[in-house]
């Protein structure tokens, strides 16, 4: 979406525009330059990045969710970082301390972003950890990139293959919900983000649930630092972008992990149609656990995702 006009016009035009082609081939060089803890890309964002652990260990990058960025990883990085693993997450375009430029918010963009940063810091034998609009964003790096940087791939509470309902994805999340985020996020995106984060995404609108103030306030700092224009564009590319054309490209042993109760992302439209395309995936189910399980079930992903970084 080239302009916030275009970006508001109706939601179908949105989702066939962002639903691109995968494996399409992107030219030219990725990076143009780096200096310490951002990446410049071809067409001039600046990417924030952290770069944590042992230069030698095993490499492990995490791309984050929306509206959030490479902070929302914080647990699992610490975690791995101290077992020697070398860990590095960037925030997307248009979020956290990166660049927020008015064109490229988009799954391809955001792909390439990755690629990047992976090339710029060279690095090799990576695993690839997306979690959410992340998954997508792994999805499709994979997709337009291939595998050659990249050992292992981990898609967590992710949105691949595809979230919107339609023709030949009957079980999809229907167009009026994904409308209806939109038009929150131009009402007043600071009250979205607090009932997003107050409510189904750490699943405290569930009997009994205790909501945790400080990750409520910490997914609302995320969201606002994030671009408005930016934030509001990632809605149809998490949400209409097809990956299934990507996930038929996966060649690296891959995880899938996701929540039973997940309120954002529902289990039967995208973890469980994702392992089923990817050729031996594994999956992983947890039960009871929401959307935003890398807080909520941060020693038992943190774990799982060391005993998949071992294997």
């Amino acid at each position: 979406m080239s302009t916030l006009n275009r970006a508001l016009t109706p939601a179908t035009a949105v989702a066939a525009e962002a639903s691109q082609v995968a494996g399409s081939n992107p030219s030219g060089m990725l990076c143009t330059g780096r200096s310490e803890s951002y990446v410049t890309t071809k067409d001039g964002v600046s990417l924030y990045y952290k770069d944590w652990g042992p230069r030698d260990g095993q490499v492990v990058t995490f791309s984050h969710g929306w509206p959030l960025n490479s902070d929302s990883w914080e647990s699992q990085m610490l975690f791995l970082a101290s077992k020697g693993y070398r860990v590095v997450a960037h925030d997307r375009r248009g979020h956290g301390r990166s660049s927020q430029p008015w064109e490229g918010n988009d799954m391809d963009h955001y792909a390439d972003d990755l690629a990047a940063v992976l090339d710029a810091l060279d690095l090799k034998d990576a695993t690839l950890v997306g979690f959410s609009t992340g998954g997508g964003e792994v999805a499709r790096y994979i997709g337009r990139h291939g595998t050659g940087r990249v050992k292992k791939a981990v898609l967590v509470a992710s949105v691949p293959p595809l979230m919107l309902k339609t023709d030949s994805n009957p079980n999809g999340v229907p167009l009026e919900v994904f409308e209806g985020l939109r038009q929150a996020s131009l009402d007043n995106r600071s009250q979205l983000y607090l009932d997003i984060a107050s409510g189904p995404f750490f699943g405290y609108n569930r009997p009994g649930a205790t909501p945790s103030p400080g990750l409520i306030q910490a997914f609302w700092a995320q969201g606002m630092q994030a671009g408005h224009k930016n934030t509001y564009d990632s809605i149809a590319a998490f949400s209409a972008t097809d990956f299934r054309g990507d996930l038929q490209r996966f060649d690296v042993p891959t995880l899938v992990i996701h929540g039973d109760d997940d309120q954002i992302v529902p289990i039967d439209t995208s973890a469980l149609a994702a392992a089923a395309i990817v050729k031996d995936a594994e999956l992983i189910v947890y039960p009871g656990a929401p959307h935003g399980l890398a807080d909520t079930h941060k020693d038992r992903l943190n774990q799982d995702l060391l005993d998949f970084l071992k294997r």
